[in-house]
């Protein structure tokens, strides 16, 4: 089923990102941008924790997370144990909820407008692991360049 699909290529790419934020040398660059870079890579982790644990978690998993998107962006300095631990709390979370969710339920309205009318809870799953994957290549990136 595709819920089970979609539970693996999000533990699979979320532990990837747990890998690149556990690869900077200095953990001091995960708060740092380059050139025309605005966003760091510890900004981008805490906007995948946060859109995640509110477009997955609260909306459908229906958790007392509330999300603060400008935080995402304009935090700093969080510890890297803190960054990766709450990306292992996620990981138990999308896979509690994806793997829970029945065929109609993959294919009911998702609760709340996503880009446009009337989506699907697996058309929004997708968008979200598509999603995920361009900030892991971007954190991957800047990485690269800063160390």
């Amino acid at each position: 089923m595709l819920n089970n699909v979609l539970a693996n290529f999000y533990e699979r790419d979320i532990r990837k990102l747990v890998e690149e934020v556990n690869l900077f040398r200095n953990e001091e660059n995960l708060w740092r941008t380059h050139g025309s870079v605005k966003n760091s890579c510890g900004n981008l982790v805490l906007h995948i924790i946060g859109g995640l644990n509110h477009l997955i978690g609260t909306t459908l998993a229906h958790t007392t997370y509330v999300r603060d998107r400008d935080q995402e962006f304009i935090r700093k300095g969080v510890a890297r144990k803190d960054l990766v631990a709450q990306l292992e709390e996620l990981i138990q979370m999308i896979n509690k909820t994806l793997n829970a969710l029945t065929p109609d339920q993959m294919e009911a309205e998702y609760p709340i407008f996503f880009d446009k009318p009337k989506t699907s809870n697996s058309y929004v799953l997708v968008q979200l692991l598509a999603h995920l994957n361009y900030h892991l290549g971007q954190v991957n990136y800047l990485r690269r360049i800063l160390e």
